[in-house]
């Protein structure tokens, strides 16, 4: 019973995108197996540990413990406190659904509904349209097909006596049906709501931007959250194993001396790196805005592996905004930046002239220079040539754009004029286009 308990409830933390290893979930078992499920307090701090390693998994797996857990431990304590002695497993399938109601022994109920339960193998559930699918299931495991003959002769009997049990068999059959969807609507919380929740983000997450409305916003804000801690984990790992560099065999032989030369402490020569450094310089007018509020959104929750970011926003005239989205609330921030800066008629050229006269400084060979936006100029001078200029201080130089390429260069497009200076000119429409390129840049710093 231990080790499934166990197992369920990883299984569970697995649907809410938790990683748990396969010597996580053995260390979990043996750590359970040393301490018992009598004191849940213990219990749940000990999984917590072994189980949840960022606040936002600690969060997850307290919500889920209390959910799981309340089932689980309860049913193996009605299941052992209505155990006869020398009885193995309690027997409940003897009991029919009305003598099950009219008994009213909660531990009985409790233990059959589990008992159906894994009949019906209810830890398979994934949607919230799948509750009532499962709770009939349970229904059927019960013995409904007796349930519901019994009914039918009772009404056959055109009697009295027979409509007052076909009422009663009715009522222990509403009753039981309500008892049996309820605890799969506690299922599906427990295994379902996070591979629900899951799917809705993939569903956003290849959405494209300019088509997400307000009721989405919530929502997408803890999926760039999501995509930032993936990104910084990623790169984290990546760059502490890059730096360690190769073997220096002079200092581990100077520093094992005394070994005879075995080489019990290995000594590393280590990589120079630069550290990611992001200049972006983004358009703010129109329907660009709702592109630079997701992809600003993403560079600055990746303030761990990027800790040099400046950011600039344009649409006649160019302004810093780097301290305004680092001291305000991040929404807030951004209606402000688009309803101070973005009014404004488009001026690439005015805006890349501003870049040049009062920020040229911040642009340098450590600088992936990102520009996010879609070249609509106004046929105003684009100012080709200071782009040019701040391509070739830079380590790198990205452009993205929301349109598609086949309206590059259409009207007063001026992308095709800026795209040789770039090293990379893509189409972004959705949050994982905003991912995949900045998980090539801090690729390119590793």
């Amino acid at each position: 019973m231990a080790d499934k308990v166990i197992t369920d409830f990883i299984r569970a933390l697995r649907s809410a995108d938790i990683r748990v290893s396969t010597g996580e979930s053995i260390d979990a078992a043996r750590a359970v197996r040393l301490i018992g499920y009598a004191d849940r307090a213990k219990l749940a701090d000990t999984l917590r540990c072994v189980l949840a390693k960022s606040p936002e998994e600690k969060a997850t797996h307290d919500r889920l413990f209390d959910l799981y857990f309340s089932r689980a431990l309860d049913t193996a304590s009605k299941s052992v406190s209505n155990a006869a002695p020398g009885d193995t497993e309690t027997d409940t399938t003897s009991d029919d659904m009305l003598s099950l109601i009219e008994s009213g022994d909660e531990a009985k109920i409790t233990i059959a509904l589990a008992k159906a339960g894994q009949e019906a193998e209810i830890q398979d559930i994934e949607f919230s349209t799948q509750v009532s699918f499962f709770a009939q299931k349970m229904m059927k495991s019960m013995g409904l097909e007796r349930l519901d003959t019994k009914m039918m002769d009772a009404f056959r009997r055109l009697t009295d006596e027979g409509e007052g049990e076909a009422e009663k068999l009715i009522e222990a059959r509403r009753e039981m049906f309500m008892r049996a969807r309820n605890y799969a609507q506690q299922a599906f919380e427990t295994y379902g709501a996070g591979a629900t929740e899951t799917f809705r983000q993939e569903f956003l997450s290849e959405k494209a931007i300019t088509q997400l409305d307000r009721r989405d916003l919530e929502r997408m804000r803890t999926l760039v959250e999501k995509l930032a801690r993936r990104l910084a984990v990623k790169h984290s790992r990546r760059r502490s194993k890059k730096n360690r560099g190769q073997l220096d065999l002079r200092k581990t032989l100077r520093k094992n001396a005394g070994f005879d030369g075995v080489p019990f402490e290995l000594l590393w020569k280590n990589n120079k790196r630069d550290r990611p450094k992001i200049v972006a310089v983004c358009d703010v007018s129109g329907s660009v805005a709702s592109v630079v509020r997701f992809f600003l959104m993403l560079i600055y929750s990746l303030n761990d592996v990027v800790p040099d970011i400046e950011s600039f926003a344009f649409s006649g005239r160019l302004e810093s905004v780097g301290d305004i989205l680092e001291q305000q609330d991040f929404s807030a921030a951004m209606d402000e930046i688009i309803f101070r800066i973005g009014m404004s008629s488009t001026d690439y050229g005015q805006s890349f002239s501003d870049l040049k006269m009062d920020h040229w400084n911040v642009i340098d060979r450590r600088t992936t220079l990102i520009v996010l936006g879609d070249g609509r100029s106004n046929y105003g001078d684009p100012r080709v040539d200071i782009f040019s200029e701040a391509a070739s201080r830079a380590k790198q130089t990205i452009w993205l754009c929301p349109e598609a390429e086949s309206q590059w260069g259409s009207g007063d497009s001026e992308i095709p004029r800026y795209r040789p200076y770039a090293n990379r000119m893509v189409h972004v429409r959705t949050i994982k286009d905003l991912e995949r390129v900045l998980d090539e840049v801090l690729a390119s710093y590793n």
